[in-house]
Order: structure tokens, then sequence, then C-alpha cells
């Protein structure tokens, strides 16, 4: 090797500085900061279906998700339409000894309601509710016991309608309880 003079130092030094920057640009580019995600929403909730048009016959209306329910109440024949939750919703008593059945909604009325019963064969019948024939928290009409309407109750197609004032209308399947209440007062 050769021996640098002095006089060449400085460019020595200066050719030493510019091979360490040379250097140090050839090393790896420093890691790239970690993207932040985006703050997530959620997307707004959609809106709530529309109500479905009410049937303009009341033959489309279903009946509540429910059952019939027969039993022998204070010795009278008795028959429930019970909701799925448990709550009583209509009600067929005999009354034999006033020979009438008893058709009544749960609600309350402080005095006569007007009150109706559709069915297939017999069409609407107009009912005025009889404040003294039901308990609290029923709306009752009595019916004499041999009246067609309880026949066409019984053997409308599948299902009648309760209307009462101020009330959604009832569609009710016509099920052997119905009768059985039916034919238990005559």
């Amino acid at each position: 090797m050769k021996a640098i003079a002095r006089t060449e130092w400085p460019l020595a030094l200066a050719a030493a500085g510019m091979a360490l920057l040379l250097l140090g640009s050839c090393s790896a580019p420093p890691p790239p900061q970690p993207i932040r995600a985006p703050d997530l929403v959620p997307p707004p909730a959609p809106p709530p279906p529309a109500p479905l048009p009410r049937p303009t016959d009341w033959r489309d209306i279903l009946p509540p998700p429910g059952t019939w329910r027969w039993a022998m109440a204070d010795g009278r024949s008795t028959a429930h339409y019970v909701a799925a939750d448990g709550a009583a919703l209509a009600s067929l008593t005999c009354d034999r000894a006033g020979g009438q059945v008893l058709l009544g909604r749960a609600g309350n009325a402080s005095g006569q309601v007007a009150m109706g019963v559709s069915t297939t064969g017999a069409g609407h019948r107009p009912l005025l509710s009889n404040p003294q024939a039901g308990g609290s928290g029923w709306i009752v009409v009595a019916i004499p016991a041999r009246d067609p309407v309880l026949d066409a109750m019984a053997f409308s197609r599948g299902r009648f309608l309760l209307d009462v004032a101020g009330q959604t209308p009832l569609a009710l399947p016509s099920w052997p309880e119905v009768s059985r209440v039916i034919e238990d007062c005559r």
C-alpha cells in the first residue's frame, strides 16, 4: 500500500466521508407506519316494514295465534279463545238458566257497546253488548240459545268475525269447542 501524503489527506477524508454518506443512503428505508383502520360505523337500521293493508274482506283476516279451550266453569259449559301468550281474547259461555249463550270479548266498556258477528253463512249480524252479562274486563252480548247466528258461527267456513266498537276486529276459528258450548245450551 502506498502511504497518503499530507497534502492528499483532505481529499482522502472527503472521499471517505462521501463513501460513508453513500453507504448510509444504501440502507433499507424505515418500515412504514401501520395504517389505522377506519372506525366502523354500523349501517343505519333499515326502515320498519310498511304495515300490511287491512283486508277488505273479513274472511281474509287471520285469527291470532292461539287455541280454543273448553271447560266446565262454575257449572257452565265455557270455551275461551286463548292467545299464544296465555291471555283470553274471547269466550262463549252457556247460561242454561237464562237460555242464552254469552259471547264475550276481552275489553272494558262503561255501557252498552255495538258488537257484530260475521259468518260465511249468515253474513253480518249486529248485536249490542249487555254490561250486566259480563264481568270486569269483558264486553259481553247475550244471544238466545236457539238463535241461528250461533249455528252460523259453529258452521262458518273455518272462522267467524267478532267485531266490537273501539277494538280491532277479531277473527276466531270455528272449532269444535264453539259447537260444544252451543249444543250444551240447547
